[in-house]
């Protein structure tokens, strides 16, 4: 459940400028469905909701995700994620809080840009256990789980040359990755309700600052309104696959 979630976010700003645009946001709430496919099974199987409002001169942002009840009974999941941004959607702060089952945990990311490179103070706090504290560098921009989903709605798809791979930094609380995005181009696609659309498609992977692959690839199709929604993103399990569907 907690890969279904994230995958949402994991889809990186990894062009800068000139292929940025100027995108102004209010407030705003999008909603997602969680949905575990395998074969002839579709189960959904979880909720998320994906909100921004203006604070000053940047932006809140914060992701909430759970478990449906007949999940729960498996796997309970209650994850929240928060960030605030300059008005570049560059992070400021970025906090993530962790309730699955038993499972407690909040990670503090603490940013500070100088330039064109980044640093990151982090704290991990663990029930029972000392706060653990590490320090992140990057020469360039870099962002966390939803700073990244903003950026790439900054960004203007029709410089971005097709099956190129372009890449950029994501801090978690504990590392740095780096995000590998290819853009395929244009497709159309179904969500749930039987709305077609087009989107711009773009395929990702992760991986460690040392180079290891950290987590499975992902399919990202995200609108090619002006808004820049994310409007399908699939993730493969080792039996099944996720799919978020954009839920209004």
């Amino acid at each position: 459940m907690r890969k279904l979630l994230f995958s949402i976010l994991l889809i990186s700003s990894v062009v800068m400028s000139p292929l940025a645009k100027a995108l102004t946001l209010t407030n705003e709430s999008l909603n997602y469905q969680i949905v575990y496919h395998w074969g002839a099974i579709w189960k959904h199987a979880g909720d998320a909701t994906l909100s921004v409002s203006k604070s000053g001169n940047g932006y809140n942002a914060m992701l909430t995700g759970k478990t449906r009840s007949w999940a729960d009974k498996i796997y309970t999941v209650r994850d929240t994620l928060k960030c605030s941004m300059n008005i570049n959607f560059r992070p400021l702060k970025y906090e993530k809080f962790t309730h699955e089952n038993s499972y407690y945990a909040h990670d503090v990311v603490a940013f500070n840009s100088s330039g064109a490179g980044t640093t990151a103070a982090c704290a991990r706090y663990r029930k029972g256990k000392p706060t653990a504290k590490i320090n992140l560098s990057h020469g360039a921009a870099a962002y966390d789980m939803l700073s990244v989903f903003y950026m790439l709605r900054n960004m203007d798809f029709s410089k971005l040359e097709t099956n190129k791979v372009y890449k950029s930094c994501v801090f978690s609380g504990k590392e740095k990755e780096t995000l590998a995005i290819k853009y395929v181009g244009i497709a159309p696609i179904q969500l749930r309700d039987k709305s077609r659309h087009q989107a711009f498609h773009l395929k990702l992977s992760f991986t460690t600052d040392n180079g290891k692959k950290s987590s499975d690839d992902i399919d990202a199709y995200i609108s090619t309104g002006p808004q820049r929604i994310p409007l399908l993103v699939v993730g493969k399990l080792k039996i099944g696959e996720i799919k978020c569907y954009y839920a209004k």
